[in-house]
């Protein structure tokens, strides 16, 4: 997992030069920005929620409860002192797919590195899902609950969880991510 570390200088010329080539590196790691193929899409969608039904069995009532669920089966980070993230999704009801999703972060400060991983978040009253699809641009918040591996084990949602208006997994090819965090990801819907 990348550590960001705050720097209170500003961003100079040099560090924003630097920042392009990060961008460029999120291009050359197998996400498909600005490439947009619903087909593909939908498929990646189907392989994430199969993947998380059959390898974590704990999350059923999330399913089951849930009013929509934003799958984004792959999101590139990388970074060199200024990074970024991207990735493209799908918000399904009912399991059908009504809308696409692209998800972004910017981030700047001591960082080095490269990863990809996977998040779900599940809108568990109407209102959330009226709010994401609503906005012109949904961030994701510090006070996003998430269902996260205990000690190494499944992951955990308790039942304050399971109240929570919206819920995020986020988990990689190792499985479910331990205190990962998808502050200031933001969304936006993909018109095709």
């Amino acid at each position: 997992m990348t550590q960001t570390l705050r720097l209170s200088r500003p961003l100079s010329r040099r560090s924003l030069l630097v920042g392009g080539a990060a961008t460029s590196l999120l291009a050359a790691c197998g996400n498909p920005v600005g490439n947009f193929n619903a087909e593909r899409l939908d498929a990646r969608v189907d392989a994430t929620r199969d993947y998380l039904r059959q390898n974590h069995a704990e999350l059923s009532n999330l399913f089951a409860n849930a009013q929509g669920i934003l799958y984004m089966p792959l999101v590139t980070e990388a970074g060199f002192f200024v990074g970024g993230s991207f990735g493209q999704g799908a918000l399904r009801i009912n399991d059908a797919t009504v809308d696409y999703y692209s998800a972004t972060r910017l981030s700047a400060g001591l960082q080095i590195g490269a990863q990809q991983y996977a998040h779900v978040l599940f809108f568990m009253t109407p209102q959330a899902l009226q709010d994401f699809r609503a906005g012109e641009g949904w961030a994701a918040s510090a006070d996003l609950r998430y269902a996260t591996p205990e000690m190494g084990g499944s992951a955990g949602v308790q039942t304050t969880t399971m109240f929570s208006p919206v819920i995020a997994v986020v988990f990689g090819q190792a499985g479910l991510i331990a205190g990962a965090s998808l502050a200031g990801v933001r969304y936006q819907r993909i018109i095709p």
